[in-house]
C-alpha cells in the first residue's frame, strides 16, 4: 500500500482525516496543522540530543540513539493510533518535511497491521500549500467594522458568526487584542505560521461566499501580518463605523479584561508593565500622573477611561475620519441592536447586488 498522501489531497478532504503530528512538543507548540493531535516520537530534550549527535558524530550514531529512544515508546504510540482507527477515525501522520519520523511511524504501523497515511512533504509542504491557497480563497468583498476601543466590534462579529454570516476573526487568529488590557492574557500572541494556518481554516469554512465580515485591523496584528491581498480587500471594502458612549466602552473593557483578574497580583504587575511602555506617549503630563495613581490604587475603571480619552481615541479617531468612507454608522450601546442593523444593511446590499446582476 502507498502510504503517501499529497498535501493538496489532504486539504481537499481534510474533514475525513485526523492529523497526527509526531514532532516534538516544542515544534508542535510553535506551529501545527489545526486540530492535529501531538503524539511525539521525541521530547524536546531528546530531539536536541539526537540533533547534537548528528552534528558531532554523524547520522549513524544519531539514528542508533533515536532507535534506542523510540523503541520503548512504540506500543504506546501505536496504541493511540489504533484507538483512533477503532473509533472510525482516519489518522494521517506528518513531521517537519515528511522525513524519517513520519516514515518510521507509518512503517511500524504497517508492520503492526495498521494502515495509516502520511502527508508527503510534511508540515513544510502544508505551509507552502496554504500560503498559495489563501489569496485565492478570499471572497470578493469585505464588509469592514471600524470603531474606537471598546465599541464592541468583536462582540458584533461573534454575533454575526452565530447567525451564520461569513466572518473572519483575525484577532482570534493572531491571539491578540490591541490595547493595554487586551494584551493581559497569559497566552502569548501567535506567530505568523499559526496565524496563517488558522486564517486558511477560516477561509475554508466560508468558501463560496460572495463577501465576508472583518474588523478594520492594521496590517500587523500582534506578531502576525495580514496577507497583502486581504489587507487590500479591507481598504476597498464596505466600511461600517461602530460608535458607543464613553461609559459603555469603559464598562465593556472592564467586564471583558479586568473583572475576573483584578484581584490577582500577576494581573496588576502585567498592567503596570504594559502601562509603562506607553505612558510617555500620553498627553498631557498631568494625565500620566493620574494614571500612575490609578495603577497604585488599582482603580482600573478610571484608568480605562483616562486611556480611552487621552491615548486611544486621539491616536485612532483622526485616522478613521481622514481615510475611511463610512457607508453605515451604528450605535453599539446595545450590541444586539447593532448586530441586527448591520445584518439588515448587508442583507439589503446583497439582495440589491443579486437584482442588478
Amino acid at each position: 500500500m502507498n502510504h503517501d498522501l499529497s498535501v493538496h489531497d489532504f486539504l481537499d478532504k481534510k474533514k475525513e482525516y485526523i492529523p497526527i503530528d509526531v514532532r516534538s512538543p516544542g515544534e508542535y507548540h510553535d506551529s501545527h496543522i489545526p486540530n492535529a493531535v501531538n503524539i511525539p516520537l521525541f521530547t524536546n530534550e531528546e530531539r536536541a540530543e539526537v540533533g547534537t549527535l548528528y552534528k558531532q558524530k554523524g547520522s549513524q550514531y544519531a539514528k542508533w540513539r533515536a532507535m534506542e529512544i523510540v523503541s520503548p515508546k512504540l506500543p504506546n504510540i501505536l496504541g493511540q493510533i489504533k484507538e483512533m482507527i477503532e473509533e472510525d477515525q482516519q489518522p494521517v501522520v506528518y513531521c517537519w518535511r515528511g522525513g524519517m519520523r513520519s516514515q518510521s511511524v507509518t512503517l511500524f504501523a504497517s508492520m503492526s497491521g495498521l494502515d495509516i497515511l502520511r502527508i508527503s512533504g510534511g508540515y513544510r509542504a502544508y505551509r507552502e500549500a496554504i500560503i498559495e491557497r489563501i489569496p485565492l480563497s478570499i471572497p470578493e468583498k469585505a464588509v469592514v467594522l471600524y470603531g474606537l476601543t471598546g465599541t464592541g466590534k468583536t462582540e458584533i462579529l461573534h454575533n454575526l458568526k452565530r447567525l451564520g454570516y461569513p466572518v473572519l476573526d483575525l484577532e482570534k487568529h493572531a491571539n491578540h487584542r490591541g490595547s493595554v488590557f487586551g494584551a493581559m492574557a497569559d497566552k502569548p500572541p501567535h506567530n505568523q505560521k499559526r496565524f496563517d494556518a488558522m486564517l486558511h481554516e477560516d477561509l475554508m469554512r466560508i468558501e463560496g461566499s460572495d463577501y465576508f465580515f472583518m474588523e478594520g485591523e492594521s496590517k500587523r496584528i500582534g506578531h502576525a501580518v495580514q496577507p497583502p491581498e486581504l489587507f487590500e480587500k479591507k481598504n476597498t471594502g464596505v466600511h461600517i463605523r461602530v460608535v458607543s458612549s464613553l461609559e459603555t466602552r469603559v464598562e465593556r473593557i472592564y467586564e471583558e479584561y479586568v473583572k475576573d483578574f483584578e484581584d490577582k497580583n500577576e494581573f496588576h504587575e502585567r498592567v503596570g508593565s504594559a502601562l509603562k511602555r506607553i505612558l510617555k506617549r500620553v498627553k498631557p503630563q498631568e494625565v500620566q500622573q493620574l494614571l500612575e495613581t490609578c495603577l497604585e490604587e488599582k482603580n482600573y475603571r478610571e484608568m480605562i477611561k483616562l486611556l480611552i480619552v487621552y491615548y486611544y481615541d486621539p491616536r485612532y479617531d483622526n485616522k478613521i475620519n481622514e481615510s475611511i468612507h463610512t457607508e453605515l454608522e451604528v450605535n453599539s450601546d446595545s450590541v444586539l441592536e447593532a448586530t441586527k442593523k448591520i445584518a439588515d444593511f448587508v442583507d439589503k446590499m446583497m439582495l440589491t447586488k443579486v437584482v442588478k446582476s
